[in-house]
């Protein structure tokens, strides 16, 4: 895929974006009493939004469906750790991710969470027009490949399992 046809996010330009959507979240007056990042994409949005919003109660979820570029499971898989119920009851949680592409992963995830907690909405930095969930806060809309700074280097070792 040539980089004419990608959405390019720069580490300067990533700071930038997720400061914007915290303060989406602030101006709507949603006040999350935790934040659960979608691992692995959603954790540097999630740590740089907690910050800005100043929420220091930061969980993580893993979740499992891409393989490759356009690759992926035929359906997300929850990975241990799952978040103790306990954990979640009553509260109200923002959950953030990096991308809304087909939107499957965080429908698994606020399925997951709309038993046990109080609300749930959703961040994303990007959001596809295919994406099943419509999120709460988006910070820009595209249906292009996107090149994450975090992600866009390939990794330093051979493993079966990194993306």
């Amino acid at each position: 895929m040539s980089e004419s046809v990608r959405e390019v996010l720069t580490w300067e330009l990533f700071g930038k974006a997720a400061r914007e959507l915290a303060q989406q979240v602030v101006d709507s007056g949603f006040e999350p009493d935790l934040i659960l990042s979608i691992t692995r994409g959603g954790m540097l949005p999630a740590g740089t939004m907690s910050y800005a919003m100043g929420i220091k109660n930061l969980h993580i979820i893993n979740v499992e469906f891409y393989t490759g570029v356009d690759e992926r499971l035929p359906l997300p898989v929850l990975l241990p750790p799952v978040p103790v119920a306990v954990d979640l009851s009553g509260q109200t949680v923002l959950i953030i991710d990096d991308v809304a592409d087909t939107g499957e992963t965080l429908r698994m995830v606020r399925d997951f969470c709309e038993e046990h907690v109080a609300e749930t909405r959703t961040a994303v930095l990007y959001e596809k027009s295919q994406s099943v969930v419509k999120c709460d806060y988006v910070w820009k809309r595209t249906d292009q490949w996107i090149s994450f700074p975090w992600s866009s280097e390939p990794p330093l070792v051979g493993r079966s399992t990194d993306n």
